[in-house]
């Protein structure tokens, strides 16, 4: 029984470029299966699977969701992902939980670079495609020019298994050409087509693209191009085989067609995916590491010892956390324990839910390989984990997020809430494990990080929604640095008497460079006890504290070497802070003598483009005061650029980067060295920071 639950599971990813339609397409499933009792309408902001407020309010999925249908006695888990750059980790994680992929792309214009990408990562991990022509109701739509252009972008055979009948306002239906039925559709959207005769004028493409998708079925199977060469015909049964096989070795895609919003041939693509869909027993073994580093390949066997793969979660502020997983093998029932042996913690899984969409159902049987489903209030578990039996521990590779492209300051705009904004961005990077909070220890400044203005903005707008804490975005502050380039020997003196005991402190600095990098050094040269051993150590502390503002700009001094040579003492009005304080003044006085300079963050970036947008991009490099060192080959018509850049110049790097690639560029970046701002460019640094001084 078990494995015929198995046979009987498709795991659909829908993907593609923002915008395509991919989720008026499983809204247009889920109601033509019967899993909803209405049609919902991205545009009214009424559909199920974009769950979160964000996504209603921007009329586009910023996470993936999730929900099922039951069609021909078999369960398809839908799984509809973002299709924008900002929010593509949520795509990156839940392609790991697919066995087929449901390319969406529109009949009336060319493909964009996100579809590029999702058809890279499921080819890389050899998932089966599907592709979909959607809006083939646009007075433009056009199956087979963009069926001709996604063959050119992808370099892939594509078959066609749909025929479009009518065109834009007029397209009412769809050629089914595996079951050779005409299939029609009513206005009203139930999304269930009348089947009836070929229209007498699709007959002649029909035969031409029929005979083109048994030549596919044909040449997947040995056999079965034997017996098409010698004339036989091949039985409906072994068209569907043949074609089945080739889909799974990736030998070609077939493609399908209708409209989403209008529900439009959704009942045949249901078909089609589950008789030409891959189940979870289809796919190769998931690989996965054992305790001693051992390679384990775990097969999708209800009889296996359980493991599962956590691909997201969810947290609300009031009713707890979900972590959503897919079973890879063995079976699962509620209230049962698993092991996380990457937190090296029990997980009692409670009560298990099936996830359709804004909702949950009840899980009333074991879940077996291959069905997805969500597990409350686990205590440690995180995106990524592994959930297995103790006695068996295993270990998914992990999931190989994007990493950060941008960073923000951030601060609540009410004093007091910084604990609360804390415990917010800390519940927040569960749900979203790609944005990063980190403290700049120079400017104190908490700095956000994620993959763009756009995914930062709206993790604001849930911070504030889910947790009551409103904040404040704004660019953050360059951590410059100041040295001096001259050196000097300088008196530090400091005498105070009042009407009882005085205060007396007297040294003598010398001041000099360091080479860059080097940070401080400070060298006890007293000899002679001209200065207490006692008070030498509270000179150096009075030179470390005067070094954390400099003279120029106010920013923290580097790079300088101070000796204590000389300097004298009173035996009753000398104490340490007096010598606290000479050093300190002798710091000050004499880093103005040594030609003090402004130092800047040099960061080490790699962008990775397309051959034709090379030009531009040096260009661009040049222009923000970079330093290119070299171009790395890359594979699929792309090159890497490695360069060197003042931090100041990109701080906004990725938005730019996307407009000028149209989206096709990546980059990351590390810090690497400070060096000395140029003059013009330190005097416009120095004002600023004059003028924010004098602000505050």
């Amino acid at each position: 029984m078990a494995a015929n639950e198995v046979a009987r599971l498709r795991n659909v990813g829908l993907l593609g470029e923002g915008g395509n339609g991919k989720t008026s397409l499983a809204e247009a499933c889920l109601f033509t299966a019967g899993s909803t009792d209405r049609l919902g309408k991205v545009d009214a902001g009424s559909t199920i699977l974009d769950a979160e407020p964000e996504e209603a309010k921007r009329r586009s999925s910023i996470t993936a969701g999730v929900a099922f249908v039951d069609w021909n006695k078999h369960r398809i888990n839908l799984i509809d992902t973002p299709g924008y750059s900002n929010f593509i980790a949520e795509t990156v994680a839940a392609v790991r939980a697919m066995d087929n992929a449901l390319i969406v792309i529109r009949g009336h214009s060319e493909l964009k670079v996100m579809t590029e990408k999702v058809f890279e990562w499921t080819q890389a991990q050899g998932i089966p495609r599907f592709l979909y022509v959607n809006h083939m109701d646009h007075p433009q739509a056009d199956i087979f020019r963009a069926v001709e252009g996604a063959g050119a972008a992808l370099g892939k055979r594509f078959a066609l298994a749909h025929l479009p009948i009518g065109q834009g306002e007029n397209f009412r239906g769809v050629v089914d050409l595996l079951s050779g039925k005409a299939l029609t559709y009513t206005p009203d959207g139930n999304g269930r087509g009348t089947a009836g005769e070929v229209p007498a004028g699709l007959k002649e493409a029909f035969e031409e693209h029929r005979g083109k998708l048994i030549e596919f079925a044909a040449e997947a199977d040995e056999s079965l191009l034997e017996k098409y060469l010698e004339g036989g015909e091949l039985a409906p049964e072994e068209i569907v085989a043949g074609l089945k096989k080739g889909i799974l070795e990736g030998s070609f895609i077939p493609v399908f067609c209708g409209c989403g919003v209008r529900n439009i041939g959704t009942d045949a693509l249901l078909d089609a995916l589950t008789l030409l869909g891959a189940s979870p027993a289809e796919r190769p073994a998931a690989e996965a590491e054992g305790p001693e580093g051992e390679k384990i390949t775990v097969e999708a066997d209800p009889g296996a010892p359980f493991r599962a793969l956590v691909f997201k979660t969810v947290v609300d502020s009031f009713a707890g956390k979900l972590n959503y997983f897919r079973v890879m093998s063995g079976t699962l029932s509620s209230d049962a324990t698993a092991w996380n042996p990457a937190r090296e913690e029990k997980e009692r899984m409670g009560s298990l839910l099936f996830i359709q969409g804004k909702g949950q159902k009840p899980v009333t049987d074991k879940l077996v390989p291959g069905d997805i489903a969500a597990a409350a209030k686990l205590r440690a578990t995180r995106t990524g984990d592994t959930l297995c039996e103790e006695k068996n521990p295993v270990r998914f590779p992990p999931i190989k997020l994007p990493a950060p492209s941008i960073s923000y300051a951030v601060a609540p705009k009410s004093k007091g809430d910084e604990e609360r904004l804390s415990g917010a961005l800390s519940r927040m990077r569960e749900e979203d494990p790609v944005l990063t909070v980190s403290r700049d220890p120079q400017t104190k400044e908490l700095l956000l990080s994620g993959l763009g203005v756009l995914h930062l903005e709206v993790a604001i707008e849930r911070i504030k929604r889910k947790y009551s804490v409103e904040v404040e975005m704004r660019t953050p502050r360059v951590p410059y640095k100041e040295t001096i380039k001259g050196r000097t020997k300088v008196q530090g003196r400091y005498k105070k008497q009042t009407g009882g005991r005085g205060q007396f402190g007297d040294t003598w600095l010398e001041i000099e460079p360091l080479p860059r990098g080097k940070g401080f050094e400070f060298v006890d040269n007293i000899v002679g006890g001209s200065i207490p051993r006692t008070f030498i150590p509270a000179v150096e502390k009075g030179i470390v504290e005067a070094m954390e503002s400099g003279s120029l700009a106010g920013y923290p001094v580097t790079d300088v070497r101070i000796t204590l040579y000389d300097g004298s003492y009173h035996s009753v009005d000398s104490s340490e802070m007096a010598f606290k304080i000479a050093g300190s003044m002798g710091f000050k006085k004499g880093m103005l003598e040594c030609r003090p300079t402004l130092l800047e963050p040099i960061m080490n970036i790699e962008v990775t483009v397309p051959d034709e947008y090379m030009g531009d991009i040096i260009g661009d490099l040049n222009s923000r005061r970079g330093r290119v060192s070299g171009v790395i080959p890359g594979v699929g018509g792309k090159q890497t650029i490695k360069a060197q850049v003042p931090m100041a110049e990109v701080l906004n790097y990725a938005p730019a980067l996307r407009s000028m690639t149209a989206d096709r560029g990546d980059f990351t970046m590390e810090f690497s060295h400070y060096e000395e701002v140029p003059g013009q460019i330190a005097e416009k640094v120095i004002a600023a920071a004059a003028t924010q001084s004098s602000d505050e």
